[in-house]
């Protein structure tokens, strides 16, 4: 399609019969191309292909518009970041893929004979350098790959933006720009705003299908011993201010925000500082004000790991175990007891659930001790009831109208991790997970925004 939205017109905009009458002839004869005379007959090819028009029109202008502009050319030398000097050496064409479509520009170019590298000033200011891509097909890029697959955000962007971008070329630059989140997450803590009287931290870990390579000589579940997952360990952080229809706490809306790696939150004697993912923990509760709320929750299974941290970081706070997980606890043991499917081993889970809801973990507890010699899940959750029976008074907890179901740390590790991770054959690296759990809750947590202006910023 010929360019008369440009050609000749950059220097007279703003003038009658100037680059926007231009663009309005161009538009008119192409709309005049698309539907011509008769009955429309097909809206939705006509729409497509409008779309396609327009952007390719604004894009051949936006393309001459810069090509016409030589400030880029900054005499016949510049300093390099090597610490030599980079000779002028002419404009050079190079095609990148926008959100108008692929653009090619004519950009001044610098050759330094020290390093033998070049570069370009204006793919520097741009915000391309090193790079085909541009800030808007980036973010485009970015927030797909948080929420589907590689191959799936390939079909999308070219479904919704017309975008050609192979899964692998989403799969390297969505990975990379994770890993500028997870270090953007690391360097900033900005406090967010917080009314809510009473905040909750939940904790919780999920496995992710790991590549051979990362699980070598790692303990699993597996018939054998192996693993074939890592454990990528949630922080959430979110309030409960609103009641349902019969008063039970209900997350609100938006409150929730997510914090995930596959990291260690183990710690050894001389170590001096928190583990990795114990950092992130505190990160996150920084940032929510946590240590600040009137009162604050902690919400977990009976992860060891987990009331460790909190006797550690938060020992002023409330520890509830999840009620839920806790009776999943007493199913298990009658199946142990009584065998799979046994009606009389489903009374008995309902009795001891009952117990439970009642508070009267102590009865739960002889019970279970009274099969510890002949059922070794008996014994085990004897111990596990004992050791948590602090955290399971759900009666004074829902009187004082708390939250004793980690449904929101739950959904959160489906939600959060599983739903992208644990997709049909994927196996990650470590490094690529990381990634891309860094994403998606910066996506999910509606941070992406700020990220992004952080980092727009940050381009000279």
């Amino acid at each position: 399609m010929r360019c008369t939205a440009g050609c000749g017109q950059a220097g007279h905009a703003g003038k009658k019969g100037g680059l926007h009458s231009a663009i309005a002839e161009e538009v008119e004869a192409e709309v005049e191309r698309l539907i011509g005379e008769g009955v429309v007959d097909d809206f939705q090819a006509i729409e497509t292909e409008a779309r396609r028009v327009a952007l390719q029109i604004m894009g051949q202008a936006v393309a001459h518009r810069l090509n016409a502009d030589h400030s880029d050319d900054r005499g016949p030398r510049l300093s390099c970041g090597c610490g030599g000097e980079a000779r002028f050496a002419g404009r050079r064409p190079k095609v990148f893929t926008t959100a108008l479509g692929p653009l090619t520009l004519e950009r001044a170019w610098y050759h330094c004979e020290r390093c033998h590298n070049g570069f370009s000033p204006r793919d520097r200011t741009l915000g391309m350098e090193d790079t085909f891509l541009s800030p808007a097909a980036l973010r485009m890029i970015g927030i797909a790959a948080a929420r589907t697959s590689f191959e799936g955000s390939s079909a999308l962007l070219h479904e919704l933006a017309g975008l050609a971008v192979a899964p692998k070329t989403v799969e390297r630059h969505a990975e990379a720009l994770g890993r500028e989140i997870a270090g953007d997450e690391c360097r900033v803590i900005e406090p967010e705003p917080c009314d809510a009287a009473t905040l909750y931290l939940g904790l919780d870990g999920t496995g992710v299908p790991a590549r051979k390579a990362e699980v070598e000589g790692s303990q699993g579940k597996q018939p054998d011993g192996s693993a074939k997952t890592r454990e990528a360990k949630l922080a959430v952080v979110w309030s409960a201010e609103t009641t349902d229809n019969e008063g039970h706490p209900v997350r609100d809306p938006g409150s929730a925000t997510y914090n995930a790696a596959i990291e260690t939150i183990a710690t050894r004697d001389t170590d001096t500082e928190p583990a990795p993912f114990a950092k992130r923990i505190l990160r996150e509760a920084e940032r929510r004000g946590f240590d600040t709320a009137e009162r604050r929750v902690i919400l977990g299974d009976g992860a060891p790991w987990i009331w460790n941290f909190a006797d550690e970081h938060f020992p002023d706070a409330i520890r509830i175990v999840d009620i839920f997980h806790a009776k999943g606890h007493l199913f298990e043991v009658a199946k142990g007891i009584y065998g799979i499917g046994s009606e009389i081993g489903q009374r008995w889970a309902r009795k001891r659930r009952e117990e439970l809801d009642e508070g009267r973990v102590g009865e739960v507890i002889a019970t279970l001790r009274s099969h510890a010699e002949t059922c070794e899940e008996a014994r085990k959750n004897a111990e596990y009831f004992s050791t948590n029976r602090a955290r399971m008074n759900y009666p004074k907890f829902r009187a004082m109208g708390l939250c004793v179901a980690s449904g929101v740390v739950e959904g959160g590790c489906k939600n959060i991790v599983g739903a992208r991770l644990k997709q049909g054959g994927m196996r990650w690296t470590v490094d690529g997970a990381n990634a891309i759990i860094a994403l998606r809750c910066a996506v999910e947590s509606n941070r992406f925004d700020d990220f992004w202006e952080r980092r727009a910023g940050a381009i000279p």
